[in-house]
């Protein structure tokens, strides 16, 4: 059940070949509280598959002398000891109980966790001080102490392709926010209002397009819409449309998401339909909204139509990308920074 023994040397030196140059928040990955975080999961056994889970008090209470203790039996002691209220191994302690902004904040939360070299339990409150974190199987294999060179420098390498590419990032950090036990998405506007969305693979959806593709393509952000999925039409949404003379009728053309480029001469709405398994813009779904628009005395030039999907990968997008309809674009939350157009005329 236990990993092979390795000292915090062999895990400090290691720590900056796995996180190269250019790895977001790569200080707080390679440092010395870091290696400690990482040797203390070793040291436990607190590894994916294992049912074992690391405290931050686990690492606090480390002393020099127990981390020197290689043997089965004495790491087996020490996580049963730590179970006890007011366990302290005997020693020189490596932390202090306060060290809890060094310990939890920078290498877990904004290091090892943020990057999924490290898993968290959900469920469990932030202020809990149950055990939860846990090392991924493949990354804790690049500490062996077994594995030769030539060997380690191969498995970091595949190591990286698969977990340090921008969109595996991506996908960290929207796993991270699509915890099935959190009760609400916190979605933050342009304008710095916030709102929050009761928690799902749409709500995730929806954050993505409010706060980061509204960044990425529209000079001059505004949202003039965004429905939950349980309060179909706010008020402060609606009152908003009705100004600006969108009808819209919750049973017949209840929009996701309308956000609105006022960095243009004319200001241009932008209809959103967030796919988390069905419902987008189709032929007939536009034509339903240039109705809303052309009542309103919109021009059909001042219209865009966009659906947003987590991922090329997704049942969302192969179940409904064949009915797309033409002059619409379609945005992925894991490649933000490209956008598809289907474009129903020729190119020149």
């Amino acid at each position: 059940m236990l990993p092979p023994y390795v000292t915090y040397e062999i895990v400090l030196e290691r720590l900056p070949l796995i996180f190269p140059l250019g790895t977001p928040n790569r200080a707080n990955c390679i440092r010395g509280a870091a290696a400690s975080v990482i040797f203390v999961h070793l040291y436990i056994g607190a590894v994916e598959g294992n049912s074992i889970y690391l405290a931050p008090v686990h690492v606090y209470r480390m002393t020099d002398e127990q981390a020197a203790k290689a043997e089965i039996a004495s790491r087996m002691a020490f996580l049963e000891a730590s179970r006890k209220k007011n366990f302290q191994p005997k020693g020189n302690r490596w932390y202090a109980d306060n060290s809890r902004e060094q310990i939890r904040d920078e290498a877990l939360k904004d290091g090892l966790v943020y990057l999924g070299a490290i898993l968290s339990l959900s469920g469990i409150p932030t202020t809990s001080s149950k055990p939860r974190y846990y090392l991924r199987k493949d990354f804790a294999s690049l500490f062996d102490p077994t594995i030769k060179e030539d060997k380690l420098l191969g498995l970091i390498k595949s190591w990286q392709e698969t977990n340090l590419s921008k969109n595996a990032l991506i996908r960290i950090s929207l796993a991270v926010l699509a915890d099935p036990n959190d009760t609400d998405v916190l979605v933050t506007f342009p304008n710095n209002e916030t709102r929050s969305l009761t928690a799902g693979p749409s709500s995730i959806i929806s954050k993505a397009v409010v706060e980061v593709f509204a960044k990425k393509f529209i000079k001059r952000p505004a949202v003039l819409w965004l429905s939950t999925s349980d309060k179909k039409v706010v008020a402060r949404d609606d009152k908003i449309a009705s100004k600006i003379g969108l009808k819209i009728d919750a049973a017949k053309n209840l929009p996701d998401i309308i956000l609105v480029d006022l960095g243009q001469k004319d200001p241009v709405l932008i209809f959103i339909e967030v796919v988390a398994t069905d419902g987008a813009i189709t032929d007939r779904r536009r034509q339903a909204i240039y109705e809303l628009t052309d009542a309103a005395g919109f021009s059909r030039n001042q219209v865009a139509f966009i659906t947003a999907y987590f991922d090329r990968n997704s049942q969302g997008f192969a179940k409904t990308f064949k009915s797309l309809s033409w002059n619409s674009f379609a945005w992925f939350v894991s490649e933000p920074d490209r956008i598809i157009h289907l474009k129903d005329q020729a190119l020149l």
